[in-house]
Formats: structure tokens, C-alpha cells, sequence
């Protein structure tokens, strides 16, 4: 199943996906809904971000052939950080390139998000607590990472989080391949198998130090062949099963 949030003639409601048809639905995505009559076609819509999270955490340093491109060394637990909800933007949305940036980088990555209150999770139940999957870009710029040696102001600019274009649900999350794509090139290609802490490790490690909430995302770390953007780029991450989150690249007016 896909759930959409969407905006039509000033309204915004939730969704199920299927082909290119919406299915308005009533109630909550992380509990009991139920479908309406009200169908649209994906076309005459403006996609949202699929859910309003709380927090975004995100996971650096997962994918081991990344790891190897920045020249790092393999973190013992997982390396995390927090974007501020300033950073949101759904499909379609531009990423706007900041007047200050000298470079800004494409991080394609798989999102799970959280369907409860959770905390403290045990690893073998850690599953139960995931809703599905969408696609994330972790918008960075690349030289105040190495310049101030933390990542909250190089990746926590406005429109630096887009995520979309559905939230998946019924996918097995080790076995994803998530791609990027610049201006209709390949750029990266990676195996969710080949990540070094899973969703269940992520979901059970994060919530023994906050309270996960549903819609909070948790991102999953991009693999190797992180590159700059410039404006006038297209960017998309495309992940089999959830689809293809796609924003333009603008400078700031």
C-alpha cells in the first residue's frame, strides 16, 4: 500500500495510491482509516510531504562503500544527527541553493517512518513499530562539514530535507536498492543489504535515547557517489516499490 498527502483545490487530505489514481481515505494513517468515494488522478494534485513528522533524524556513515569514498573510519554505533523541521519539502518542491553554500550535495537514501510512541524499543520487536518506507535526499553542504566539524548547520538549511513521494508499506527493508539520479544520470546506486546498521538496529538503538512519535523519520545513510547540485539541476531518488522523489535545484530569489 501507498499513502499519499496531497493538496486538491485547497484541501489537503490522505491518501492510497495505486497506478496513477488517488483514494481519498478518512481516519489516521497510523491507526483506523477508511476509504471515501472521492478518487483524483495523481496529475491533478500537488503531492505533500507524505507525513508531518516531529523529528528527522538522520544516519551518517552507513553504507560501506561511502564510508570508503569520505576516507572514514567504520563508526562502532551509528553516527546520528537531527534536521530541523525548516528543512521539509515534499515532491516537486524546489531545493533552494543557499547564498552563503559553495557546495551543495545530493545524499539519496531510504527513510523508514515510525507508525507509534515508542520507546526503548527490543531489536525483535523494532519492526512492529515501523509504518513503511519513503525516499529521502539528505541535501548537504559539503565544505561546512569539514569546516565546522558538525553537521547541523551544513545540512539543516531550509529545504535541505525533501522526502516523498509515498509512504510504502510491505516492503523488506534489507533487500532495497536506492538510486539517484542528476539531470537523468545514474549517479548512485546502493544495496539496503549492504547497510551496516539495519532499520530494526536504527528504530531499537534511536529510541533508547529519545521517544520516537509516528511520522518521524528515521533516514537510513546514502551509499558511495555523493556529488554537488547547482541550480537549474533536477534531482530524484527512486527506490523499486515506494517511486521517484523528485525536486529542481533554484537559487534564492
Amino acid at each position: 500500500m501507498k499513502f499519499v498527502r496531497y493538496q486538491v483545490h485547497g484541501k489537503i487530505s490522505y491518501g492510497i495510491l495505486e497506478d496513477d489514481t488517488i483514494q481519498e481515505i478518512l481516519g489516521s494513517i497510523f491507526g483506523d482509516f477508511k476509504t471515501t468515494s472521492a478518487k483524483c488522478r495523481l496529475s491533478e494534485v500537488r503531492l505533500l510531504p507524505p507525513v508531518e513528522p516531529t523529528k528527522i533524524l538522520c544516519v551518517g556513515l552507513n553504507f560501506r562503500d561511502h564510508i570508503e569514498e569520505l576516507g572514514e573510519k567504520t563508526p562502532e554505533y551509528p553516527s546520528h544527527f537531527l534536521k530541523p523541521l525548516t528543512t521539509v519539502i515534499g515532491p516537486e518542491d524546489p531545493i533552494l541553493y543557499p547564498r552563503i553554500a559553495r557546495r551543495v550535495d545530493y545524499e539519496g537514501e531510504l527513510a523508514a517512518v515510525i507508525k507509534d510512541r515508542v520507546k526503548d524499543v527490543p531489536l525483535d520487536k523494532a519492526l512492529e513499530h515501523v509504518l513503511g518506507y519513503t525516499c529521502f535526499n539528505d541535501i548537504t553542504e559539503r565544505e561546512l562539514t569539514q569546516k565546522q566539524g558538525q553537521l547541523t548547520r551544513a545540512k539543516g538549511f531550509d529545504t535541505f530535507a525533501p522526502f516523498g513521494p509515498c509512504i510504502a508499506t510491505g516492503l523488506d527493508s534489507s533487500k532495497l536498492t536506492v538510486q539517484t539520479y542528476l539531470n537523468g544520470k545514474l549517479v548512485q546506486e546502493g544495496q539496503t543489504e549492504n547497510l551496516i546498521f539495519s532499520v530494526p538496529f536504527l528504530v531499537h538503538y534511536l529510541s533508547q535515547c529519545m521517544t520516537l512519535l509516528p511520522g518521524d523519520l528515521i533516514s537510513t545513510g546514502t551509499p558511495r557517489g555523493i556529488g554537488p547540485l547547482k541550480p537549474g539541476d533536477i534531482v530524484e531518488v527512486t527506490i523499486k516499490g515506494i517511486g521517484t522523489l523528485r525536486n529542481p535545484v533554484r537559487s534564492i530569489p
